[in-house]
């Protein structure tokens, strides 16, 4: 809050920084990293455009800032469904459930799939924003194999093979889910993985 002069409260207006970064993250899940420009994000923002490059040395670091937060937003999901687990089988499943949840949150002009999956689509081989989402799901798969450890302690191996397919039934469900527009696919995997996380 600010006083002025005249000692009356008046709300502080929210840093620049974050209503450029939650106007991008609508804009550029919604039409396309490629297809939104400065001009339509700083409009969206309600702010200048000199206050995004006060904030962002370019739309690259934008972006960069983007992909982060996505990541940021999907480990919450994640660290909330893993709260609630009490088996190693749900821990694993945990993680499809937090993809579930991101499916099913509110969005504007409905769910297109993964938003880090859509930005690496976009961007050229070899930039830091595809390296920034690999590593993103090189960590999805980690948390699984840590969890398939859990139910495979005596055997490494396949449970590293075993986290590797059920990375991929995520992924795969995820793009199948984003071009249908709904979670049918997301929850399909997850079935899929609980049955074969039951036969190890």
């Amino acid at each position: 809050m600010t006083v002025t002069a005249s000692q009356g409260v008046v709300p502080s207006r929210r840093p620049a920084r974050n209503l450029l970064l939650e106007a991008a993250a609508r804009l550029f899940y919604a039409q396309g990293v490629a297809a939104t420009g400065i001009d339509t994000i700083t409009a969206e923002a309600g702010v200048a455009k000199k206050s995004l490059y006060n904030n962002f040395s370019s739309k690259a670091d934008l972006v960069a800032a983007y992909l982060a937060a996505r990541h940021e937003e999907w480990l919450g999901l994640y660290r909330a469904r893993l709260a609630a687990a009490d088996s190693p089988t749900a821990r694993a499943l945990s993680v499809f459930d937090a993809y579930l949840d991101h499916a099913n949150a509110a969005y504007e002009h409905g769910f297109r799939g993964c938003g880090l999956l859509n930005a690496a689509a976009e961007l050229p081989a070899g930039s830091a924003g595809r390296a920034a989402v690999r590593e993103h799901k090189e960590e999805v798969e980690a948390l699984l194999a840590g969890h398939v450890r859990e139910l495979l302690p005596d055997d490494p191996r396949r449970a590293g093979r075993t986290a590797r397919h059920l990375s991929f039934l995520l992924e795969g469900a995820m793009s199948r889910a984003g071009l249908e527009g709904d979670e049918a696919c997301l929850r399909d995997a997850r079935g899929i993985a609980a049955d074969m996380l039951a036969a190890l």
